[in-house]
């Protein structure tokens, strides 16, 4: 039989927020195009509280989701927090109506946003706080300036960035420690692979958004195939791929039902041979 790798299963933040690589992504609680409440808000909790129970001790979010309805959600369902829970949310998109997503990385605006959050989240400090996106309409200096400022009020513990290249991650880097980087990326999207590595090598977390894309039918052909081998889903190999691939990534998923946050949870305990980790290693590169 061929032989099976390993992968680290924890990831340490910043130097001092160690948490599970597989996390969760908290998007998908609200309602349909990410606005407003969730069709099942029952479920919603249920979820949030199962993925504790799993030992899920990272959870991913922002007040554009909803907007503010899965910081409202995760609050409800889990404060007061277990106290090895880390919550990240991002700040610099606002919400126009469903899946519209228009940037303001203003500091006036940030300032609001962040304050939102604490309030949201019943926080006096956000342990991860990201920036959604760069705005171009914004110096990018002097969002910098804002993420430096309420981190040396001690509003922010670490600071992260989302969609960002390589030199937009050491622009930040003149202002604050950047602990993670969250872009685009799968095993068949891997357009940031430079950034990834970039990270890997100052010892900071990359979480893949979209991490279970497959988005051509060359790769979930692949992903199917290699999965009969595990008995999982095309979902958990590219889940587990990620876990393999480099032992800076996070992982997000998300869902709203307790059952495929389940299915997610177990691509964690998949092993992937070598060959099998190579053979994914090929597929096609491409965004769909």
């Amino acid at each position: 039989m061929a032989e099976t790798t390993s992968f680290e299963k924890t990831y340490t933040i910043g130097g001092d927020l160690e948490v599970n690589r597989m996390g969760f992504g908290a998007m998908r609680i609200t309602g349909e195009g990410i606005w407003g409440p969730p069709k099942d808000k029952e479920e919603a909790i249920r979820v949030l509280q199962r993925s504790v129970e799993l030992g899920i001790n990272f959870i991913d979010t922002a007040d554009s989701y909803g907007p503010n309805v899965s910081e409202e959600l995760i609050a409800e369902a889990l404060y007061p927090y277990p106290k090895n829970l880390v919550i990240a949310t991002k700040g610099g998109l606002t919400r126009t109506g469903p899946n519209v997503w228009p940037i303001n990385a203003d500091p006036d605006y940030l300032q609001k946003a962040l304050e939102g959050s604490l309030k949201r989240l019943k926080q006096d400090r956000i342990d991860l706080y990201q920036l959604h996106r760069i705005d171009p309409e914004v110096p990018y200096e002097k969002t910098l300036e804002f993420l430096q400022r309420v981190q040396e009020e001690g509003l922010v513990k670490h600071i992260g960035l989302s969609e960002v290249s390589v030199e937009e991650i050491k622009k930040a880097q003149e202002y604050f420690e950047v602990v993670s980087v969250q872009n685009k990326y799968s095993v068949d999207f891997r357009k940031w692979e430079d950034e990834l590595q970039y990270c890997r090598e100052q010892d900071m977390a990359f979480i893949p958004w979209n991490p279970i894309n497959a988005g051509n039918v060359g790769a979930l052909n692949k992903l199917q195939e290699i999965g009969k081998k595990y008995d999982a889903s095309a979902h958990q190999i590219a889940l587990s791929w990620l876990l393999h691939h480099a032992d800076n990534i996070l992982l997000i998923p998300g869902t709203s039902k307790v059952k495929h946050l389940e299915e997610n949870y177990k691509a964690a305990s998949i092993s992937l041979t070598e060959e099998d980790v190579q053979e994914l290693n090929k597929l096609e590169q491409s965004e769909k």
